[in-house]
């Protein structure tokens, strides 16, 4: 690959994990407004490309969808998000041709890949469903293959395996409007919103260069590795929390915390808390679990957050005596931010503003994480993604 295309991909991957990042913080504040189903089509909104704004376009979106009164102010919100998601899919493609070029049969693959992915979505418009889920299953898989075949290891194939995430992130998108924040659905598009923001994140750290001389700190990284682990399985938490409306399941101001409802132990039923699918053409908006279902899953995910900020806080102090002073301050710093907001968010009673910053703090959490990944794998290759070569 030239000079040339390695210094467009280091730009637009910056770019694109950058946007990423302003990506997951307006999804979160779409959700937290209770703006996810304010739009109850897709890709459309109303059957609008934007969104109803006069008043004949407003009264026929009310007639068309009695069951879902127009509300603009939320509207807007809603498919705002969808035409940032779609700028930065272009984007994530461009790289991934970028990153695929040199490969003729890997190149055809991510060019037929986008072709079937509109396609898809065009077939979903006219009504063809079936149609349109298995170009959408192919659209995904081609890419797969792509990154597997990359004779390049690292960056480059992270750039081609997240064009398939972002596609099934479109089609979680989809799916989240379509079955009514179905809660398992709604914690995959956030997880696939996070891991394409980590994706994207690791290779613009790459392509410029961030990285070990050699391999003395394998140990190390098998720490950060357990960490992103820990921190991966916390997040799907907090998501799980937030689809199901538990945030406030122990109530708010004194009492709240770090007790629940004025208790240690409160009733908790953590059976019906963890059922994940609960079948289809229910509405979730607002949640439908019982006070008990709640609270358990709110006591499962403080403990989770105990679990990690005690692992996350050795692991800072471990890179700092390792050497890597900086990246061991950011994760403690922002660690004790991330739970001083998550704390805040049930004193204060869950304010907008800090839910939102509390979600996009998990993303920064998660960054710290993955530039410690970087920081401490060889620069020639990642034995993660691929052989070792000779040549980046």
């Amino acid at each position: 690959m030239s000079d040339r295309s390695t210094r467009i991909l280091r730009g637009l991957s910056l770019f694109a994990a950058v946007f990423a990042f302003g990506l997951v913080m307006f999804g979160a504040f779409v959700r937290l407004s209770n703006a996810g189903l304010s739009c109850p089509d897709w890709p459309t909104c109303y059957g609008q490309v934007t969104w109803p704004e006069h008043a004949h376009a407003v009264a026929k979106a009310d007639a068309e969808f009695p069951g879902r009164p127009y509300e603009a102010h939320k509207a807007w919100r809603e498919q705002v998000h969808r035409m940032l998601a779609g700028t930065l899919g272009v984007a994530v493609l461009v790289m991934a041709l970028l990153a695929a070029w040199r490969q003729r049969w890997t190149r055809v693959l991510v060019i037929v890949s986008a072709v079937f992915a509109a396609a898809g979505v065009t077939m979903y418009m006219r009504g063809e469903h079936v149609w349109s889920s298995g170009l959408a299953v192919l659209a995904i898989a081609l890419p797969l293959l792509a990154a597997i075949g990359l004779r390049r290891p690292g960056a480059w194939r992270i750039s081609v395996l997240a064009l398939a995430v972002i596609i099934f992130q479109a089609m979680l998108g989809m799916w989240t409007v379509t079955l009514l924040l179905k809660p398992i659905v709604v914690l995959g598009h956030l997880l696939g919103g996070m891991t394409t923001f980590a994706l994207l994140a690791w290779a613009a750290l790459r392509y410029a260069g961030v990285g070990a001389d050699d391999d003395r700190m394998a140990g190390l990284r098998k720490g950060v590795i357990v960490g992103l682990v820990l921190l991966g399985c916390q997040i799907a938490l907090g998501g799980w929390t937030s689809s199901n409306y538990a945030a406030l399941a122990c109530g708010y101001g004194p009492g709240s915390f770090p007790e629940c409802l004025g208790q240690w132990m409160p009733p908790a039923d953590y059976h019906q808390g963890f059922i994940l699918w609960r079948g289809i053409g229910v509405n979730f908006e607002g949640g439908i679990l019982d006070q008990s279902a709640r609270t358990a899953i709110q006591m499962v995910h403080r403990l989770g957050a105990l679990v990690v900020f005690c692992y996350l806080l050795g692991l800072a102090y471990r890179l700092v005596k390792r050497g890597l002073r900086f990246g061991g301050i950011a994760v403690a710093v922002v660690l004790v931010a991330q739970v001083s907001l998550g704390i805040s968010n049930v004193y204060f009673g869950l304010p907008l503003a800090v839910a939102t910053m509390h979600n996009g703090c998990a993303a920064l959490l998660l960054f710290t994480l993955v530039a410690n990944l970087a920081r401490t794998q060889p620069r020639r290759g990642d034995r993660m993604f691929g052989k070792l070569e000779a040549r980046a």
